[in-house]
């Protein structure tokens, strides 16, 4: 199975840009929990959580789907700037 990249850019399937801070581990299941944040303007959350089975899961064929991706998150090589 695929990891996350602690300090680098994934852009979800829906098309917006975030950055992952670290990778967490559920304290009942040992499950690793991604944390990250969009890195363009939220109202609702600066942070997010997520499973990372989840945020690396491929997604069916959607009509949401704008970037065309097979992963709900996939690393974007072309943003390399630190967001910390």
């Amino acid at each position: 199975m695929m990891e996350v990249k602690i300090g680098k850019v994934y852009r979800h399937f829906k098309g917006n840009y975030y950055f992952v801070e670290n990778v967490a581990l559920d304290s009942e299941t040992q499950e690793r929990i991604v944390i990250y944040k969009p890195i363009y303007d939220r109202q609702d959350s600066k942070i997010w959580v997520r499973r990372e089975k989840m945020f690396l899961e491929e997604i069916p064929d959607r009509p949401d789907n704008i970037t065309g991706q097979k992963h709900r998150f996939e690393l974007c090589t072309d943003i390399e700037k630190n967001y910390l």
